[in-house]
């Protein structure tokens, strides 16, 4: 059974991507807040991230504005499933010039050029704190 939030990350997501059937929203709550983590489809990745990540800023916008309405603090976290070796995630809470990679340290080979573009315009993004 999902949540107000899921159903409202999930709605949001699956009206912008062009595989909604792949759209995935997992809950976990801890102690920093509510973490909901989405996933989709390889290709739709820049879709949900947008030019300069403007999109999941505006998501991330969105979530605190119904986190203002339930009292809650929501994080989202944008899981890159792109290559199945490896587990990439975009996190409003990550900084550095490099993607988080949960697994191993080592720099990834064979990546697709959509996939090296998305972490290069990720790598150029400043978190805003709104």
């Amino acid at each position: 059974m999902s949540t107000i939030d899921q159903q409202f990350v999930e709605y949001i997501v699956k009206s912008l991507v062009g595989y909604p059937d792949d759209v995935v929203v997992e809950r976990v709550i801890d102690e920093k807040g509510v973490l909901l983590s989405l996933t989709v489809n390889p290709e739709d990745l820049g879709r949900v991230i947008g030019k300069r990540g403007v999109t999941a800023q505006s998501l991330r916008t969105l979530l605190r504005a119904l986190g203002t309405k339930n009292d809650a603090r929501y994080n989202l976290k944008i899981v890159n499933n792109d290559d199945e070796r490896e587990n990439y995630t975009i996190s409003s809470e990550d900084r550095g010039d490099e993607p988080v990679n949960n697994l191993t340290d080592e720099p990834v080979e064979n990546e697709s050029a959509y996939a090296r573009n998305s972490r290069k315009e990720l790598a150029e993004l400043d978190d805003l704190d709104i």
